[in-house]
């Protein structure tokens, strides 16, 4: 992703995107993909680990009975305007998913979008993959839950189709997913981690 991906990867030759999606299909590590180029996905250290299954655990059990259903890292998305394939932490489906007519397992309709921050990816998914993420005519909100301090940004489509931010930095904090219909306590979201007793409250 020359001029788009800051994060340190690995590249192969141009591949068409029947290709990837074939040799993604016996792939043992997940990879992205744009514009012809293969890229591999990093692991996730154990506070991504804690941060995902506080936050996951938190916003499945508060969907239960609204129509929609939070999937995880392992649910590729495609996004067809820019020829992103991605897999993001957790995203959110209301109502039927949709998926390419190549690819039955790349979904391309969902309506929030979480990536949980790690060093090596902060400011690709701040900058870069938001852009790319902004293709998608279905989404709503896109979350950011940084994993070196407490901070959680929230970009929210308005009424005027413009993305706006919230931010939130304390643990009294309580983050809103108002297409959803969801709120979760930052305390929940860094419940088991250290900056759960950040001084900064």
């Amino acid at each position: 992703m020359k001029n788009i991906v800051e994060e340190p990867a690995v590249k192969y030759n141009y591949v068409s995107q029947e290709a990837y999606l074939e040799t993604e299909r016996e792939a043992l590590e997940k990879h992205e993909y744009y514009q012809g180029e293969i890229f591999a996905m990093s692991g996730a250290s154990a506070r991504h680990n804690r941060i995902f299954t506080n936050f996951f655990g938190e916003v499945a059990y508060k969907l239960k009975g609204k129509g929609c259903l939070p999937y995880g890292s392992d649910l590729r998305i495609h996004i067809p305007k820019n020829t992103l394939y991605t897999y993001p932490d957790i995203s959110i489906y209301c109502g039927d998913q949709e998926s390419i007519p190549e690819d039955e397992d790349s979904v391309v309709n969902p309506t929030v979008l979480i990536e949980i921050l790690s060093p090596s990816t902060r400011e690709y998914d701040r900058g870069g993959k938001f852009k790319l993420y902004r293709d998608i005519p279905t989404l709503k909100e896109y979350i950011l839950v940084d994993t070196a301090t407490l901070n959680v940004e929230a970009f929210r489509l308005n009424n005027s189709k413009h993305w706006e931010l919230e931010e939130y930095t304390l643990l009294s904090d309580t983050l809103s997913m108002p297409s959803i219909g969801v709120a979760i306590p930052l305390t929940e979201i860094y419940r088991t981690t250290k900056l759960a007793a950040s001084p900064t409250e």
